[in-house]
């Protein structure tokens, strides 16, 4: 790891209260999208940050607004990025719906570059019904080796996936003509997130309340991006020393390295607000048989770690 011995990110690793952080390479920089963590219906704008060497961060604001959503009446949250074909696709929940008698859910906003602007990419929610018994809330887009890019998603303790079309705007259906496929884990409660390693593919999602110092994260292991996943065990939660509240996560590997960091929002011991909840990074370890070892928070983050040229 270079720059080791030099510099370290310290956590939290974005100034201000943010949360559900995204995470990403783009253009030979590290990215994290988060949710402006703040009172529900003042959440109506995304902010996004990069950095060279996982230290140093640049702020661009307001790449996403609610006034480019039509349909998106209250709170955004959750975003999930993700580059194809030359453009940036950004999916994101809003309103918060309750039923399938409110308009809402997951839309998706399109830009030609990783820091926006986003602009709305249908005039409606991708996904604006319940399935299976999903909230459709808490995207998160994953692509596979083969090309494939699938779209995890749900709340209420309920998990769907979908598969996007090329044109990662449209959804399209299984081999066995579903659309919504329920994989939902023991435990489950929002917040998805996928990797791959070494031909296996790791299911996470956050647990407990997100207002709670509960909140936390598990993890299952599977052949398959459909699963099925069985909980193997958590990963991130609360350490009294440290902080509370751990939870939905992203995920960062260093091209062609076995180098993993998560990217997660928890709360500072010191705060009671639920809304006070701060973007942290971390190094995420495997054992020998590839199972995912509990994740140490800290106060130092991760060393300096700029990316391969």
């Amino acid at each position: 790891m270079n720059d080791r011995n030099q510099r370290s990110s310290g956590n939290p690793v974005i100034p201000g209260w943010y949360a559900d952080p995204e995470a990403r390479i783009f253009e030979g920089r590290y990215w994290i999208y988060p949710t402006c963590s703040a009172p529900y219906d003042d959440q109506i704008s995304f902010d996004a940050f990069y950095s060279e060497d996982l230290v140093e961060w640049t702020k661009v604001e307001r790449i996403l607004e609610r006034s480019h959503v039509p349909w998106a009446k209250r709170a955004m949250w959750a975003p999930s990025p993700i580059e194809r074909n030359g453009r940036y696709y950004y999916y994101f929940a809003a309103n918060d719906i309750q039923s399938n008698d409110e308009l809402g859910g997951i839309g998706v906003a399109v830009s030609d570059r990783p820091d926006g602007p986003f602009h709305d990419a249908l005039g409606y929610p991708l996904i604006g019904q319940f399935h299976h018994g999903a909230q459709p809330i808490d995207p998160h887009v994953y692509i596979d080796d083969d090309g494939t890019a699938y779209l995890y998603y749900g709340g209420w303790g309920r998990c769907n996936v979908v598969r996007l079309n090329e044109d990662m705007t449209s959804l399209g259906a299984f081999p066995d003509g579903e659309i919504f496929k329920e994989i939902t884990p023991q435990g489950f409660v929002e917040g998805p997130c996928m990797i791959k390693r070494k031909g296996s593919y790791y299911f996470m999602w956050a647990e407990g309340g997100w207002g709670g110092p509960g909140y936390s994260v598990a993890y299952a292991k599977s052949s398959s991006p459909l699963g099925p996943f069985t909980r193997v065990a958590k990963i991130l939660q609360q350490n009294p020393a440290v902080a509370t509240g751990a939870g939905h996560h992203g995920m960062i590997q260093i091209p062609g390295s076995d180098d993993w960091f998560i990217v997660y929002h928890r709360r500072p011991l010191s705060e009671t607000d639920a809304n006070h909840r701060v973007v942290c990074i971390d190094r995420l370890h495997f054992d020998d048989n590839g199972f995912i070892l509990p994740v140490a928070m800290t106060f130092t983050g991760v060393p300096a770690y700029r990316l391969p040229l």
